[in-house]
């Protein structure tokens, strides 16, 4: 048992402040705190992250645990620390063993069965990460956000499982993209996209409305 970081980022506007998720875990009555969090976020992150863990095949600790989201200062909202926080217990616990953390930044909301769900600002973080030359891990819903900076700069999963098992070297990750594209061809034309012509518009208008022929 001992302390672990995972570095994941914060959404403010449309910058992606570092977040340094620092987990530590000792002997004591057990408990789990978390700081810097609104207190509503806090209890509702500590609940996710305890069932992820335990529907992903592993244990939770039953020890003290303190969580610290540094910095203080910076807001922080939503559910998109519940990922690197439950890495940090994972590794703290020696549940996880990699010696690559340091290299990646993380970022997802967990859903009880350990599932990723998606986050917002997942392209400033994509770009601060490569700045910063660390790999950002995301669910697979936020992946072709990512991949406006840059496929094989960044990867996503579907669930926590899939990201422990990807440290370990058991499974390799990639990144998720869409499949179901519309050709520019099929794209449908919108009269708002003209500028001026407010007659010929008008007069479009009238004749759809009416099933007029424009002839």
């Amino acid at each position: 048992m001992g302390l672990a970081v995972i570095y994941s980022r914060a959404s403010v506007g449309v910058e992606a402040p570092l977040v340094t998720v620092e987990v530590h875990i000792s002997n004591g009555m057990p408990g789990f705190t978390l700081v810097g969090l609104p207190e509503t976020t806090v209890k509702e992150s500590r609940d996710r992250v305890r069932s992820a863990i335990i529907h992903s095949r592993f244990e939770f600790p039953p020890k003290r645990i303190t969580v610290n989201l540094a910095p203080a200062d910076l807001p922080k909202e939503g559910g998109r620390f519940d990922l690197p926080i439950a890495l940090g217990i994972l590794a703290a616990s020696e549940q996880v063993l990699s010696d690559d953390l340091e290299h990646y930044e993380f970022l997802g909301e967990l859903a009880l069965s350990g599932l990723l769900r998606t986050v917002k600002g997942v392209l400033p973080a994509a770009l601060a990460a490569g700045k910063d030359e660390r790999c950002l891990i995301i669910p697979d819903g936020n992946g072709d956000q990512a991949a406006l900076v840059g496929k094989e700069r960044h990867l996503s999963a579907r669930s926590l499982l899939e990201v422990c098992q990807a440290l370990c070297g058991d499974i390799s990750l990639s990144l998720h993209q869409s499949t179901h594209h519309i050709s520019e061809d099929k794209q449908l034309r919108d009269l708002q996209d003209i500028i001026g012509q407010q007659q010929g518009k008008r007069a479009l208008e009238i004749a759809a409305a009416g099933h007029h022929n424009l002839l």
